[in-house]
Protein backbone atom coordinates (compact mmCIF):
# COMPACT_ATOMS: atom_id res chain seq x y z
CA UNK A 1 0.00 0.00 0.00
CA UNK A 2 3.04 2.47 0.71
CA UNK A 3 4.27 1.43 -2.21
CA UNK A 4 1.78 2.14 -4.71
CA UNK A 5 0.90 5.51 -2.61
CA UNK A 6 4.83 6.35 -3.17
CA UNK A 7 4.41 5.86 -7.31
CA UNK A 8 1.18 7.59 -7.10
CA UNK A 9 2.39 10.71 -5.25
CA UNK A 10 5.50 10.39 -7.05
CA UNK A 11 3.04 11.25 -10.64
CA UNK A 12 1.77 14.16 -9.03
CA UNK A 13 4.83 15.83 -7.98
CA UNK A 14 4.82 19.50 -8.52
CA UNK A 15 7.10 20.86 -11.48
CA UNK A 16 10.29 22.95 -10.39
CA UNK A 17 9.81 26.21 -11.06
CA UNK A 18 13.27 28.24 -12.24
CA UNK A 19 13.15 32.31 -13.10
CA UNK A 20 15.90 33.69 -15.75
CA UNK A 21 16.58 37.64 -14.44
CA UNK A 22 17.41 39.33 -17.72
CA UNK A 23 19.72 42.20 -15.69
CA UNK A 24 18.64 44.50 -18.52
CA UNK A 25 15.75 46.48 -19.33
CA UNK A 26 15.63 46.02 -23.38
CA UNK A 27 12.19 43.90 -24.25
CA UNK A 28 12.45 41.18 -26.95
CA UNK A 29 15.96 39.65 -26.22
CA UNK A 30 14.24 37.22 -24.42
CA UNK A 31 10.66 35.52 -25.01
CA UNK A 32 8.01 33.46 -23.71
CA UNK A 33 8.84 31.32 -26.65
CA UNK A 34 12.49 30.44 -25.22
CA UNK A 35 11.43 29.95 -21.89
CA UNK A 36 9.05 27.22 -23.46
CA UNK A 37 11.40 25.95 -25.16
CA UNK A 38 13.75 25.62 -22.35
CA UNK A 39 10.77 24.05 -19.91
CA UNK A 40 10.01 20.49 -19.46
CA UNK A 41 7.52 17.87 -17.69
CA UNK A 42 9.63 18.54 -15.02
CA UNK A 43 10.09 22.03 -15.03
CA UNK A 44 8.60 25.70 -15.70
CA UNK A 45 11.32 27.94 -16.93
CA UNK A 46 10.18 31.70 -16.61
CA UNK A 47 11.86 35.25 -16.95
CA UNK A 48 11.76 38.84 -15.81
CA UNK A 49 13.55 41.97 -17.10
CA UNK A 50 14.48 45.06 -14.60
CA UNK A 51 12.68 47.81 -14.06
CA UNK A 52 15.88 49.91 -13.58
CA UNK A 53 19.28 49.38 -15.66
CA UNK A 54 21.21 49.08 -18.83
CA UNK A 55 19.47 48.62 -22.13
CA UNK A 56 22.31 45.91 -22.28
CA UNK A 57 25.74 44.62 -20.28
CA UNK A 58 28.96 45.27 -22.37
CA UNK A 59 31.19 46.22 -19.81
CA UNK A 60 31.79 46.64 -15.64
CA UNK A 61 30.04 50.29 -16.43
CA UNK A 62 26.75 48.54 -16.97
CA UNK A 63 27.13 45.88 -14.88
CA UNK A 64 27.08 48.23 -11.86
CA UNK A 65 23.61 49.60 -12.84
CA UNK A 66 22.24 45.95 -13.51
CA UNK A 67 23.39 45.13 -9.99
CA UNK A 68 20.70 46.34 -7.71
CA UNK A 69 17.32 45.64 -9.48
CA UNK A 70 18.81 42.20 -10.43
CA UNK A 71 19.25 41.59 -6.54
CA UNK A 72 15.34 42.80 -5.55
CA UNK A 73 13.93 40.26 -8.72
CA UNK A 74 15.83 37.31 -7.28
CA UNK A 75 14.49 38.41 -3.83
CA UNK A 76 11.01 38.81 -5.03
CA UNK A 77 11.20 35.24 -7.72
CA UNK A 78 11.95 33.37 -3.97
CA UNK A 79 8.97 35.32 -2.44
CA UNK A 80 6.85 34.02 -5.66
CA UNK A 81 7.75 30.33 -4.56
CA UNK A 82 10.83 29.87 -7.45
CA UNK A 83 13.01 27.19 -6.79
CA UNK A 84 16.08 28.50 -8.28
CA UNK A 85 17.19 31.53 -10.15
CA UNK A 86 19.39 31.91 -12.98
CA UNK A 87 21.15 35.17 -13.62
CA UNK A 88 20.52 35.51 -17.75
CA UNK A 89 24.04 37.53 -18.32
CA UNK A 90 27.80 35.76 -18.27
CA UNK A 91 28.60 38.64 -16.71
CA UNK A 92 27.11 37.22 -13.58
CA UNK A 93 25.99 40.53 -12.11
CA UNK A 94 24.86 40.31 -8.19
CA UNK A 95 26.00 37.04 -8.06
CA UNK A 96 27.07 36.77 -4.62
CA UNK A 97 25.12 39.14 -3.53
CA UNK A 98 22.25 37.30 -4.65
CA UNK A 99 22.88 34.21 -2.17
CA UNK A 100 23.01 36.34 0.60
CA UNK A 101 19.92 37.64 0.00
CA UNK A 102 18.19 34.48 -0.56
CA UNK A 103 18.14 31.00 0.36
CA UNK A 104 17.23 28.92 -3.28
CA UNK A 105 20.07 28.52 -5.62
CA UNK A 106 21.14 31.09 -7.65
CA UNK A 107 23.39 30.59 -10.32
CA UNK A 108 25.59 32.52 -12.52
CA UNK A 109 25.91 31.03 -16.42
CA UNK A 110 29.80 32.14 -16.47
CA UNK A 111 30.88 30.27 -13.47
CA UNK A 112 28.75 27.37 -14.04
CA UNK A 113 29.66 26.94 -17.88
CA UNK A 114 33.32 27.77 -16.56
CA UNK A 115 32.93 24.95 -13.88
CA UNK A 116 31.48 21.98 -16.23
CA UNK A 117 34.40 23.32 -18.84
CA UNK A 118 36.95 22.17 -16.71
CA UNK A 119 35.26 18.89 -15.95
CA UNK A 120 34.86 18.29 -19.85
CA UNK A 121 38.52 19.18 -21.27
CA UNK A 122 41.83 20.61 -20.31
CA UNK A 123 41.50 23.94 -21.56
CA UNK A 124 38.40 25.79 -22.47
CA UNK A 125 38.15 28.97 -24.63
CA UNK A 126 35.08 32.00 -24.18
CA UNK A 127 33.92 33.15 -27.30
CA UNK A 128 32.16 36.70 -26.34
CA UNK A 129 30.43 39.93 -28.64
CA UNK A 130 33.30 42.22 -28.15
CA UNK A 131 36.97 42.67 -27.58
CA UNK A 132 36.14 45.02 -24.42
CA UNK A 133 35.09 41.85 -22.20
CA UNK A 134 37.83 40.28 -22.80
CA UNK A 135 39.64 41.65 -19.43
CA UNK A 136 36.28 41.31 -17.18
CA UNK A 137 36.14 37.30 -18.56
CA UNK A 138 39.96 36.61 -17.35
CA UNK A 139 39.18 38.21 -13.99
CA UNK A 140 35.71 35.93 -13.60
CA UNK A 141 38.47 33.10 -14.23
CA UNK A 142 40.40 33.98 -11.75
CA UNK A 143 38.08 34.61 -9.01
CA UNK A 144 36.36 31.39 -9.85
CA UNK A 145 39.57 29.27 -9.17
CA UNK A 146 40.06 28.14 -13.18
CA UNK A 147 42.26 30.64 -14.87
CA UNK A 148 44.82 27.79 -15.55
CA UNK A 149 42.71 25.99 -17.55
CA UNK A 150 41.32 29.15 -19.94
CA UNK A 151 42.82 29.71 -23.09
CA UNK A 152 42.67 33.29 -24.65
CA UNK A 153 39.10 34.97 -25.28
CA UNK A 154 38.19 35.41 -28.46
CA UNK A 155 35.11 37.84 -29.69
CA UNK A 156 33.10 38.30 -33.00
CA UNK A 157 32.53 41.85 -33.04
CA UNK A 158 29.01 41.74 -33.15
CA UNK A 159 27.37 44.59 -30.12
CA UNK A 160 24.11 42.83 -27.88
CA UNK A 161 22.13 44.16 -29.60
CA UNK A 162 22.60 43.43 -33.11
CA UNK A 163 22.91 39.66 -32.17
CA UNK A 164 19.51 38.66 -33.61
CA UNK A 165 19.75 40.88 -36.96
CA UNK A 166 21.44 38.02 -38.60
CA UNK A 167 22.46 34.91 -37.12
CA UNK A 168 23.79 33.44 -40.58
CA UNK A 169 26.61 35.92 -39.46
CA UNK A 170 26.56 35.33 -36.09
CA UNK A 171 26.79 31.94 -36.30
CA UNK A 172 30.02 32.04 -39.27
CA UNK A 173 31.52 34.13 -36.96
CA UNK A 174 31.55 32.20 -33.70
CA UNK A 175 32.77 28.60 -36.08
CA UNK A 176 35.31 30.84 -37.15
CA UNK A 177 36.61 31.75 -34.08
CA UNK A 178 35.65 28.61 -32.35
CA UNK A 179 37.84 26.81 -34.83
CA UNK A 180 40.85 28.98 -34.46
CA UNK A 181 40.88 28.76 -30.28
CA UNK A 182 41.03 25.44 -30.66
CA UNK A 183 44.02 24.85 -33.56
CA UNK A 184 45.88 28.45 -32.31
CA UNK A 185 45.19 28.59 -28.63
CA UNK A 186 44.93 24.71 -28.01
CA UNK A 187 41.56 24.78 -26.01
CA UNK A 188 39.32 21.69 -26.52
CA UNK A 189 36.02 23.16 -25.34
CA UNK A 190 34.23 26.33 -26.13
CA UNK A 191 31.94 28.28 -23.89
CA UNK A 192 29.83 30.37 -26.00
CA UNK A 193 30.58 33.74 -24.15
CA UNK A 194 27.01 35.69 -23.98
CA UNK A 195 23.19 34.02 -23.00
CA UNK A 196 22.49 35.50 -25.44
CA UNK A 197 23.60 33.04 -28.24
CA UNK A 198 21.62 30.96 -26.32
CA UNK A 199 20.33 27.94 -29.13
CA UNK A 200 23.45 28.11 -31.36
CA UNK A 201 26.01 25.27 -29.32
CA UNK A 202 24.97 22.89 -31.82
CA UNK A 203 25.59 24.85 -35.37
CA UNK A 204 29.17 25.68 -33.74
CA UNK A 205 29.68 22.10 -33.16
CA UNK A 206 28.98 21.35 -36.64
CA UNK A 207 31.44 24.06 -37.77
CA UNK A 208 33.87 22.88 -35.60
CA UNK A 209 33.52 19.22 -37.54
CA UNK A 210 33.48 20.32 -40.76
CA UNK A 211 37.15 22.01 -39.72
CA UNK A 212 38.24 18.59 -38.63
CA UNK A 213 37.82 18.79 -35.09
CA UNK A 214 34.18 16.95 -33.94
CA UNK A 215 33.81 15.90 -30.41
CA UNK A 216 34.90 19.31 -29.39
CA UNK A 217 32.25 20.31 -27.26
CA UNK A 218 30.07 23.87 -27.46
CA UNK A 219 28.82 24.76 -23.69
CA UNK A 220 25.41 27.00 -24.27
CA UNK A 221 25.67 28.48 -20.49
CA UNK A 222 21.93 28.79 -20.03
CA UNK A 223 21.24 25.24 -20.97
CA UNK A 224 24.15 24.33 -18.79
CA UNK A 225 22.58 26.30 -15.53
CA UNK A 226 19.09 25.20 -15.98
CA UNK A 227 20.47 21.71 -15.92
CA UNK A 228 22.52 22.25 -13.31
CA UNK A 229 19.98 23.90 -11.42
CA UNK A 230 17.60 20.88 -12.07
CA UNK A 231 20.42 18.75 -10.46
CA UNK A 232 20.69 20.75 -7.71
CA UNK A 233 16.85 20.79 -6.76
CA UNK A 234 16.74 16.87 -7.25
CA UNK A 235 20.00 16.72 -4.93
CA UNK A 236 17.85 19.03 -2.68
CA UNK A 237 20.68 21.21 -2.28
CA UNK A 238 21.94 25.03 -2.29
CA UNK A 239 25.08 27.54 -1.84
CA UNK A 240 26.17 27.61 1.72
CA UNK A 241 24.96 29.95 4.07
CA UNK A 242 28.28 29.81 5.56
CA UNK A 243 30.02 31.18 2.76
CA UNK A 244 26.71 33.39 1.81
CA UNK A 245 25.96 34.92 4.82
CA UNK A 246 22.47 36.39 5.09
CA UNK A 247 22.82 40.10 5.32
CA UNK A 248 21.99 41.67 8.71
CA UNK A 249 18.85 44.31 8.59
CA UNK A 250 19.61 47.70 8.13
CA UNK A 251 18.39 50.84 6.01
CA UNK A 252 19.51 50.95 2.51
CA UNK A 253 18.62 54.31 1.32
CA UNK A 254 16.74 54.91 -1.93
CA UNK A 255 15.73 51.06 -2.73
CA UNK A 256 12.47 49.10 -1.76
CA UNK A 257 13.97 45.61 -1.13
CA UNK A 258 10.87 43.12 -1.27
CA UNK A 259 10.64 41.68 2.28
CA UNK A 260 12.79 38.30 3.20
CA UNK A 261 10.38 35.23 2.40
CA UNK A 262 9.09 33.95 5.95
Amino acid sequence: MVRYLAASLKGIEMKHRIRLIVPIVTEGLRTDAHTAALSDDTTEVSFTILDKGPETIEGAFDEAFAVPDTIVKIIQAERDGCDAVIIDCMGDPGLAAAREAVSIPVLGPCQTAMHIAGLLGHRFAVVTVLRRLHPILVDMASVYGLRGKMAPVRSVDIPVMELMNDYGRLCQALGEQSVKAVLEDEADVIILGCTGMDGLAEAIERSLAAAGLAGVPVIDPISASISFAKSLLRSKLSHSKRTYESPRAKKIKGFDLPPAKQ
